[in-house]
C-alpha cells in the first residue's frame, strides 16, 4: 500500500474535535456496558425511550476523537434523543502511513478501512438488535467527521436517507463531479479559523482544505437544480439559512451558517432532525 507522510500537525490543526462534553454520559452499547464491536471496528450507541422503528443519527467524532467522546457530549446526545433518535457514534479506524489516530478514511489516496461498509454495518448490526429503522438514517459529523459525511455523500448518496456535515466538506482539489441525487444539510460557522468557509492551505500548501462554496455547486450538479442562487432564504433560530428546492426529485440541499467558530451550536440537532423530516417526508 501507498504511504505518505505524516499528516498530524496539519490535521490536528485544521481538524479539531472541538466538542466539549456538558456532563458524563455512559459510552454504552444500548443497555449492554461497552462498545458494540463489529469486525471492522466499534461503535457506541444511545437509544431513545422507545427504540422500536425509531430513526438514527450516526455522529462522526472530529481527529482525534472517539465514539465514547459523542456520547460524553451530553448537550448533543441528550437533544437527539429527546426528538425519539438513536445515537450511533462509531471509532474511527485507522489510515495506513497515518500517525494519528481516530482520523476517518476520507481523503483521497489514502488507504484505510471501507468506511461506508463499516458504517453500513453498523447500523445494520444496531436496528437488527435493537428494532431500529435502518432506513431512517442520517449520517452526520463534526470537523474530520464532516468532512467523512461529505465525501462519502458524494461516493454513495443512496448508502443513507440524508447527510448533516458540521464544520467539514471536501480538500482541494474538490471532486470533479458527485453521484445524485443527494439529501444534504451543510452547517458551518461564519468566523471558523479552523475549517473556514473559503478554506486554507496546510503545510506549506501540501494540503488544501476545499471551498465550501465550491462545493455547493457540485451538489447542485449533483442535484441537477435549475439555478445557481437558493431559492428560499430564511432564519431559523441562530441559523441563517439557504436552500435550493427546484431540484431533482428526491433530492434536499441546504446550507445552515451561525454567527460562531469551529463547534456545534447548541440548537443543531433540533434544526437537523427538522430538516431531515422534511427533507424525507414520503420518502419510501
Amino acid at each position: 500500500m501507498m504511504r505518505r507522510a505524516p499528516l498530524r500537525a496539519a490535521i490536528a490543526t485544521a481538524l479539531a474535535i472541538g466538542m466539549s462534553a456538558a456532563a458524563p454520559a455512559a459510552a454504552d452499547c444500548g443497555p449492554a456496558p461497552g462498545a458494540c464491536t463489529l469486525a471492522e471496528g466499534q461503535y457506541h450507541l444511545v437509544l431513545p425511550q422507545r427504540p422500536e422503528n425509531a430513526g438514527i443519527v450516526v455522529f462522526l467524532h472530529g481527529a482525534g476523537g472517539s465514539g465514547a467522546g459523542v456520547v460524553k457530549n451530553a448537550a448533543l446526545v441528550s437533544a437527539i434523543v429527546a426528538r425519539g433518535y438513536a445515537v450511533l457514534a462509531p471509532d474511527a479506524g485507522t489510515v495506513e502511513g497515518r500517525d494519528l489516530r481516530g482520523l476517518w478514511n476520507f481523503y483521497p489516496g489514502w488507504q484505510g478501512r471501507d468506511e461506508a461498509a463499516f458504517l453500513g454495518d453498523a447500523v445494520a448490526d444496531a436496528a437488527t438488535t435493537h428494532g431500529l429503522n435502518r432506513d431512517r438514517v442520517l449520517l452526520a459529523g463534526f470537523s474530520a467527521g464532516g468532512f467523512m459525511v461529505s465525501y462519502l455523500a458524494c461516493a454513495e448518496p443512496g448508502r443513507f436517507a440524508a447527510y448533516a456535515p458540521v464544520a467539514g466538506g471536501f480538500w482541494r482539489p474538490h471532486p470533479a463531479d458527485c453521484t445524485g441525487p443527494v439529501r444534504l444539510l451543510h452547517t458551518h460557522g461564519w468566523s471558523d479559523t479552523t475549517v473556514p468557509i473559503e478554506g486554507r492551505p496546510l503545510r506549506n500548501g501540501q494540503f488544501v482544505q476545499g471551498d465550501i462554496f465550491a462545493g455547493l455547486e457540485i451538489w447542485r450538479r449533483a442535484n441537477s437544480c435549475a439555478d445557481m442562487r437558493p431559492d428560499r432564504i430564511s432564519a431559523t433560530g441562530t441559523f441563517w439559512r439557504r436552500a435550493w428546492t427546484d431540484c431533482a426529485t428526491g433530492s434536499a440541499l441546504e446550507l445552515a451558517v451561525f454567527a460562531g467558530g469551529h463547534r456545534i451550536p447548541a440548537d443543531w440537532p433540533d434544526m437537523a432532525i427538522d430538516w431531515f423530516e422534511k427533507a424525507t417526508a414520503g420518502a419510501p
